[in-house]
């Protein structure tokens, strides 16, 4: 396969960044995305230029480190595919293809293709602690849990958090990660003694981070490379709506 890429280059967070055009050929329709940017930086080396910056671990679906959009998709073409995952055969010979980082707020550009995803983890970090004593093994299994609920976490669970639902979404929300971070606890009964307080936490912290608010336009879950619903969503309005109506006010001093 013979091929044209546009990639975004950017030399630093505060520098000017532009889309360079490289031509590609002898592509294996069987290589990765990311096996195809390693043949490109190859090349960029050979000829003495310096090879485009991406991000990249364990390339099998699971680090969410892979972040790029594809012809304005995050994680490109396929449904329910990491860019790791995606490959050269979703393309046809000949084909121009547009590579840009993630354009979200609270994903600054570092470089090229790189953002700086660390908002997602103080979401998470906000969370706090979960109230488990598991003992063991017999122990954790004395806690039954509904198989309803236990597909449900497990659904929610598998958030890779690669930020594609932020970088989708016309408003640059992080809903969809944050309620599926929430919810994979919530359906669960050992997440319940800080369900209603971590729903808060995690909110505010979303809030403080700089993403754009919900209004449901459901771009976020065709994105999302594990294919995770915005029911999520809902589930995690309801729980903070009963949370900030439950909450304990905060003390008022007054001057004397």
């Amino acid at each position: 396969m013979k091929i044209t890429l546009h990639v975004w280059r950017q030399a630093g967070p505060k520098a000017a960044g532009k889309l360079e055009t490289y031509q590609l050929g002898h592509v294996s329709p069987d290589m990765s995305f990311l096996e195809m940017f390693d043949v490109l930086n190859e090349q960029l080396v050979e000829e003495g230029k310096e090879p485009v910056a991406f991000s990249h671990d364990c390339r099998e679906g699971i680090c969410g480190s892979c972040a790029m959009m594809i012809n304005g998709a995050a994680h490109g073409p396929m449904k329910g595919t990491a860019t790791c995952q995606l490959h050269m055969r979703s393309f046809k010979d000949g084909d121009e293809i547009w590579v840009e980082p993630w354009r979200a707020r609270a994903f600054p550009i570092m470089k090229d293709l790189v953002v700086d995803r660390s908002a997602l983890d103080r979401i998470i970090q906000a969370g706090g602690y979960v109230s488990v004593n598991t003992g063991g093994a017999r122990d954790a299994n004395e806690i039954l849990v509904p198989k309803p609920d236990a597909d449900a976490a497990m659904d929610a669970a598998a958030c890779i958090g690669c930020g594609a639902c932020a970088a989708a979404c016309p408003n640059a929300s992080a809903s969809l990660f944050t309620s599926a971070k929430v919810a994979h606890l919530g359906h669960l009964p050992q997440g319940q003694p800080e369900r209603f307080r971590r729903v808060l936490a995690m909110v505010e912290q979303m809030d403080l981070e700089g993403f754009g608010h919900c209004t449901l336009y459901g771009e976020c879950q065709e994105a999302c490379p594990k294919e995770i619903s915005i029911d999520t969503i809902s589930r995690m309005n309801r729980d903070y709506i009963r949370a900030s109506l439950t909450a304990a006010p905060k003390s008022v001093e007054y001057a004397g």
